[in-house]
């Protein structure tokens, strides 16, 4: 994996006449966790887009080496394709393929994206995640609409990106088991 790295120093985020958060700093290097944990409305899917380089911090840097990849509440899938068809196309830009097997999702290869269940379609997220081969994983809410079995599965493909050197950071409503990672309460940083 290629090496990687995330830092955010005196970080701020505004939203309208609201400031959401400030002050706040952390530091990923490989084999690194973090879980992002507040009440809804915290700031924590805008913290995502900020250190994803989508959204412009109010106030503060980020620095990131390595490529990221992304898993919010935008599928990015071809809702009128099947799923196969839907991920091949991010094959051919990612150079990789998106695991089908290990999410349960292969029997669903000639379904259409626009049937399948909101569960399943977070599993063809995580495949096309997987398929990017990006060191530097930022997931917003990666647990909603998943099982118990699915969970688990996420949290294993979490661990073992961590342990092959990537950097998870999570931020979730719901526990989800990510061995040795740090705690980021968002409303600590309340302004």
């Amino acid at each position: 994996m290629e090496p990687c790295r995330l830092i955010a120093r005196d970080l701020a985020c505004r939203r309208g006449e609201r400031l959401l958060f400030r002050g706040l700093a952390l530091a990923l290097g490989p084999g690194e966790a973090v879980q992002v944990t507040g009440p809804n409305g915290t700031g924590k899917s805008s913290l995502i887009r900020i250190l994803a380089g989508l959204l412009r911090p109010f106030a503060g840097t980020v620095e990131r080496d390595g490529a990221v990849g992304l898993l919010d509440e935008r599928l990015a899938l071809d809702e009128h394709l099947p799923l196969g068809q839907a991920l091949g196309f991010w094959r051919r830009v990612d150079g990789a393929e998106a695991a089908l097997e290990p999410l349960g999702l292969a029997e669903l290869a000639e379904v259409p994206v626009a049937y399948l269940s909101t569960g399943q379609r977070k599993r063809a997220a995580l495949a096309r995640l997987t398929g990017q081969g990006a060191p530097l994983w930022l997931l917003d809410e990666p647990l909603n609409g998943l099982d118990r079995a699915a969970v688990a599965l996420v949290e294993g493909l979490v661990a073992a990106h961590c342990a092959g050197g990537g950097i998870a950071l999570v931020a979730s409503h719901q526990p989800i088991a990510l061995p040795g990672a740090r705690a980021l309460h968002l409303p600590d940083f309340a302004a």
